[in-house]
């Protein structure tokens, strides 16, 4: 089973079109958890919204995750040690105010059980490539960057945070802004 998630604040047709395209021509049940996007998806199991006990069953179970480029599904992914295939939302196809998923993709490139389908035409060849590894949960530095970082922008309150680079992973640092 495949579980598609793309967060709870926006819809992802472009993903979502995409995976139910894929599911017309495979075997395999793909849930969806496709937010507050109405369209018609007759090849996937649709959930617009599921509480987090189903979330995570679902998540546990998966094969694959397929998602967005979301700080919580990928900490999901490491967590319960499932392969993630993320697709970033691009700001370019009006999928986001800014193209932050990219830059989050970019920065965890290389990161165990991730794999990043840059383009939407690249799903279907990760999907049924027979790489996809899990996540090894590892702790690393990376890892534990990336946790810093979350910590740092929540402790901030999600305000007067700029974007820093450190050892290749995105990482938060407060800043001073004048009145």
């Amino acid at each position: 089973m495949i579980f598609l998630t793309v967060g709870t604040q926006l819809a992802f047709p472009r993903l979502a079109r995409a995976m139910n395209d894929y599911a017309a021509k495979h075997d395999e049940q793909v849930i969806a958890q496709v937010g507050g996007d109405d369209a018609d998806l007759p090849n996937l199991d649709v959930r617009h919204m599921l509480p987090p006990d189903e979330f995570v069953d679902i998540f546990r179970r998966a094969r694959v995750v397929v998602a967005h480029a979301g700080v919580g599904t990928i900490l999901s992914a490491r967590r319960y040690k499932r392969p993630l295939v993320i697709v970033p939302r691009r700001h370019a196809l009006g999928e986001h105010r800014n193209d932050h998923q990219l830059a989050t993709a970019q920065a965890l490139v290389g990161l165990s059980g991730l794999h990043v389908a840059w383009e939407i035409e690249d799903l279907p060849k990760l999907l049924d490539g027979g790489a996809l590894k899990s996540a090894d949960g590892s702790t690393g530095s990376r890892h534990a960057a990336l946790v810093d970082g979350i910590g740092q922008f929540i402790a901030a309150g999600g305000k007067g945070v700029a974007p820093a680079r450190t050892t290749g992973i995105v990482r938060q640092k407060a800043v001073s802004r004048a009145p």
